[in-house]
């Protein structure tokens, strides 16, 4: 890849992870707009690993935290951070569950429409921001029970579908079900933890299976992406905080029209298959 492809891909995927604006229709932009071939999967590997890394240094202490109710959990004792630890274990099952169906099934690149992309970005925009308006603004972290994780994992779980975006989706659920702005998105992001992990080692599974190596550029589209969702995060908290999603929901719908006049050919000179 070319240093531009590098800075721009990282950037992207980066700020888009984590972003409720769904990173899957970006990255169908960039190569309708660059004329660029795709990344590969070698880099896809590399900017998970990047995003991961950005979520666990900005959360740090939660991830501490989770790391020590993991350990008392298996020791046997129902600590908080136990309980906070088997809540997102428990909410990361419906999403690995749903992949694994998806791929065993064959359906996997049956939804990876342009058009599907688009038509999420409207649906789950408008769902995100009509529960940001009706949830209420009284639970944190600390009042999470199994079964509102639950629902949290389960709405993760359509983020697989392209467009839906999974920190949106995650804190669309939580939203409605009435915890704050802020710790909807604290709780998501964490939650994000072990569904990134997961998705980068099942693609560096298939790298191994190819044998394929690391190349340089795909090191620096790591960094570059640490950056970016390090940038995005504190982005995404500072804005919740004090405007809350609306803005989100803005973007999504203008993400939404790109995507369809590319489709139906209405921007000259760029076109994207439905």
């Amino acid at each position: 890849m070319t240093i531009e492809q590098i800075i721009v891909l990282a950037i992207v995927q980066g700020l888009t992870e984590f972003l409720p604006v769904s990173s899957s229709g970006h990255l169908l932009l960039i190569p309708a707009l660059t004329g660029w071939e795709d990344q590969g999967i070698v880099t896809d590997v590399m900017v998970h690993v990047g995003s991961l890394f950005a979520v666990i240094v900005y959360f740090w202490r939660d991830f501490l935290s989770l790391l020590r109710g993991t350990s008392e959990l298996v020791r046997g004792r129902m600590t908080d951070n136990a309980r906070m630890a088997l809540y997102i274990a428990v909410a990361t099952i419906p999403a690995l569950a749903f992949g694994a169906w998806l791929k065993l099934s064959g359906l996997y690149e049956s939804i990876r429409g342009v058009e599907i992309v688009a038509w999420n970005a409207i649906i789950f925009g408008i769902l995100l921001y009509v529960a940001d308006v009706v949830g209420k603004r009284t639970k944190v972290m600390e009042d999470m029970k199994m079964p509102p994780a639950l629902i949290i994992g389960i709405a993760q779980a359509l983020a697989l579908i392209p467009g839906t975006s999974r920190s949106g989706v995650t804190m669309t659920a939580a939203r409605f079900m009435g915890f704050e702005r802020a710790e909807a998105a604290r709780f998501s992001f964490l939650l994000g933890i072990p569904a990134i992990a997961a998705a980068g080692a099942f693609t560096a599974i298939e790298v191994a299976q190819l044998g394929e190596s690391i190349p340089t550029d795909a090191y620096l589209a790591a960094v570059l992406t640490f950056f970016a969702a390090l940038a995005a995060i504190t982005l995404l908290m500072a804005i919740v905080k004090r405007f809350g999603f609306f803005v989100f929901m803005v973007y999504r719908l203008l993400l939404a029209a790109v995507l369809f006049a590319m489709i139906y050919g209405w921007i000259p000179g760029f076109t994207l298959t439905a």
